[in-house]
């Protein structure tokens, strides 16, 4: 069954505005409440661990963290400990990283491809208890294992885009993390170089919605200057027409959609809406 979350957006929301919006989208039932780390703006794990200590129920998705930025041990035991912390409420992710972001704080990957290759699998062994020795070109562990593990590790989502990305992805990570702007027919070729990988990942998709009156040049508009058929990239209207939309995705394969709102929506009503799809989506 495919769920429904949505995202905070660190872009028009300081860090302060995180706590309202978190208890927002806990008192609309929303399954989950994803955030990014995005450079310079806000971090991941402390952002996490705040929204997660600030409510009972709701999931914190963190999509992505840069591999680039942090020692995969480093990442490992920011993971467990929230998890052992919250367990069952934290769906992390990691990515490539903004190649200019990763430039400023030296920090770029010659070989992205070869660091995710390296990075992905030896955060899921760490966190599944084991003990971890790798000698590779950015990822160097000798003898390592968590003293806290998680007593159930979480899904890793790994955040992938082009072709060979999709396909490592796939073939290393427990979840892929799709971008917003792609059509259904876009997602769905995404899915299939995915899943060609000879594994069976668990696939998110972020996805620009807009409820409402004027939905619709609201969501084309977070774009700016993108793409002429930005009509086709969005979900627009009412409940029901997101959910139509969201189930849409779900027939090419997706199993997470996350809904993307414009700038300067007003979130607890934005969260109410798109915890409201996720129960029509719910109920098929």
């Amino acid at each position: 069954m495919t769920s429904v979350g949505a995202i905070f957006s660190p872009y028009p929301n300081p860090p302060e505005s995180f706590h309202a919006a978190a208890r927002a989208a806990e008192d609309a039932g929303l399954e989950s409440l994803w955030v990014w780390e995005d450079c310079f703006r806000s971090s991941a794990f402390a952002v996490a661990s705040a929204a997660l200590a600030w409510t009972e129920r709701l999931q914190i998705g963190i999509g992505i963290a840069p591999m680039p930025l942090r020692n995969v041990a480093a990442t490992a035991m920011e993971i467990a400990s929230i998890e052992r912390m919250f367990p069952g409420r934290v769906l992390p992710g990691v990515g490539h990283g903004v190649l200019p972001w990763m430039v400023q704080v030296g920090a770029r990957a010659a070989s992205p491809l070869t660091l995710m290759r390296e990075y992905v699998p030896a955060l899921r062994s760490l966190l599944a208890g084991e003990q971890v020795t790798v000698d590779g070109r950015y990822v160097t562990l000798e003898q390592v294992r968590l003293d806290w593990p998680p007593a159930e590790p979480p899904r890793v989502y790994a955040a992938a885009e082009g072709p060979k990305t999709l396909a490592l992805a796939g073939e290393v990570a427990d979840a892929v993390l799709l971008d917003m702007k792609h059509t259904v027919d876009e997602v769905a070729q995404a899915v299939q170089t995915i899943r060609a990988a000879g594994r069976d990942p668990h696939v998110a998709a972020y996805v620009v919605a807009a409820f409402g009156e004027d939905a619709a040049s609201r969501a084309v508009a977070f774009f700016g200057d993108g793409p002429a058929d930005g009509i086709d990239r969005v979900l627009v209207g009412t409940v029901d027409e997101v959910a139509a939309g969201v189930r849409r995705f779900a027939a090419v394969g997706v199993d997470q959609v996350v809904l993307m709102p414009p700038n300067g929506e007003a979130l607890p009503a934005y969260y109410a809406a798109a915890a409201e799809v996720g129960r029509l989506v719910a109920l098929g």
